[in-house]
């Protein structure tokens, strides 16, 4: 068997991937395409080979509840051995992203979902203004109430860490326990690993050595809907920056620990990030390119060093392909192997609009009703040969690059034509505190 590990650097645009990543061997896909804008759509395509929006998750349905076998699920049935460490509380047992994984370690932000673990964000956000003295009383908490009290001092610690950046006791949004893991892990043969890293995405806060600048307080959802911000889009730009500086150097040596334990280690991103441009903010709308422009690297034992750039339009739904066909496993995608003379396609980049969570909370602020509506309409994109995309936004079709073909906007219709009639979406509306406090410190919400 072949042994595979998929590396999914969160919030990373290809430009700064280019800046940042020069050291990174193997095949570079440099006309790579996510099928969406954000991380439940551009996973869900990522686990199954298909777009989001045809299988009903996205929008107001962000649980991987796809009918079929999810990738992890098909290769622990071939018998691989399947492994995942994830930062991301979207990419968790919270939102059924752990299917077919045998081990899953979680991030630390990911304990805040786990009923074990005492409810740090709910007791901060009652406790505010006490003082000190309300740590004693949450510790005790910890140790009488029925709660796993180690991990919920822990997790308690961790959050206090993060916020201070106190000296040695400074964290990072997981990627150093991404690395422990990897290191105090014995892989074998048969070996599927997925990660997801969170170092990009915001609030950009990596190691003090790393920062050149603060990381603004900033509301990426209204700025893009009220089209008014007073950040200054270059400091914005700069701490993410320093963000991917440390990414990178950290990712290195995940890296390095990986190549030696897997066949193919394939490293991207599922999704970039705004600073203003097309006005709009981090990732919450559209399709601009600079939110489906993605990184996509395959690294295979044979690569000593070398890197090869390779033109050919691909999606991340042909990571989906590649990795079954490396793995001698069969499953229905709609991608193409990366790897066998990849003839490069036609695809569809999606964006549902505004998540209920979003539309729900601007609608209750001082946010142009009409203004807000129009960001409710789902927007598509195509990306095609030769190194063209085109894009909806809500002021009409924008073309980049030269098509090969007739007529573009007639191609998107028909590939939207084929996700119509996909299964009707349902709420999340069960999730705890926890998780939406976690979700609402990274801007999801």
């Amino acid at each position: 068997m072949t042994s595979v590990a998929l590396v999914v650097l969160d919030t990373l645009r290809k430009d700064a991937f280019d800046d940042f990543f020069e050291w990174l061997p193997g095949r570079r896909f440099e006309r790579a395409y996510s099928t969406s804008h954000r991380t439940v759509p551009a996973h869900a395509s990522l686990f199954t080979g298909n777009y989001a929006g045809e299988m009903g998750i996205g929008g107001e349905n962000e649980r991987l509840t796809y009918d079929g076998a999810v990738l992890a699920e098909r290769l622990r049935d071939a018998g691989y051995t399947t492994r995942a460490f994830s930062a991301n509380p979207y990419v968790s047992s919270e939102f059924a992203y752990d299917r077919g994984f045998e081990h899953f370690e979680r991030g630390w932000r990911l304990d805040a979902g786990d009923p074990d673990v005492f409810d740090w964000g709910v007791f901060i956000s009652n406790s505010h203004g006490e003082g000190v003295s309300r740590y004693l009383r949450a510790g005790w908490n910890c140790v009488t109430s029925d709660c796993d009290t180690v991990r919920s001092l822990r997790h308690g610690a961790r959050l206090k860490f993060y916020d201070s950046g106190f000296g040695p006791f400074e964290m990072d949004d997981g990627a150093k326990a991404a690395l422990e893991t990897v290191r105090n892990t014995s892989f074998g043969d048969d070996e599927f690993f997925f990660a997801n890293l969170m170092e990009a995405h915001a609030p950009y806060n990596p190691p003090s050595a790393y920062h050149t600048t603060d990381d603004p307080e900033f509301d990426g959802v209204r700025a893009t809907v009220s089209g008014k911000s007073d950040v200054d889009s270059s400091q914005l730009r700069r701490s993410y920056e320093d963000s991917v500086r440390y990414l990178s150097d950290i990712y290195r040596d995940i890296f390095d620990e990986l190549r030696a334990n897997f066949d193919y280690v394939i490293t991207c991103s599922d999704h970039g990030e705004l600073f203003g441009e097309h006005g709009a903010w981090n990732h919450c709308y559209g399709v601009f390119p600079e939110l489906t422009h993605v990184p996509l690297v395959v690294t295979g034992a044979e690569d000593d060093g070398e890197v090869i750039h390779d033109e050919t339009v691909v999606s991340l739904l042909d990571v989906h392909r590649t990795v079954l066909d490396l793995s001698g496993v069969d499953g229905e995608s709609r991608g193409q192997h990366l790897l066998d003379d990849a003839e490069g396609g036609v695809y569809l980049t999606e964006c549902q609009g505004l998540t209920p969570r979003q539309y729900d909370r601007l609608a209750s602020e001082d946010v142009d009703q009409r203004t807000l509506d129009s960001f409710e309409a789902p927007v598509y994109g195509l990306a095609a040969p030769e190194k063209f995309y085109g894009y909806e936004t809500r002021e009409g079709f924008v073309e980049t690059g030269t098509a090969s073909m007739a007529d573009p906007r007639e191609r998107l219709d028909e590939l939207k034509e084929e996700l119509a009639g996909g299964p009707a979406q349902t709420g999340d509306d069960d999730l705890s505190e926890a998780v939406l406090d976690q979700l609402d410190d990274l801007g999801y919400t």
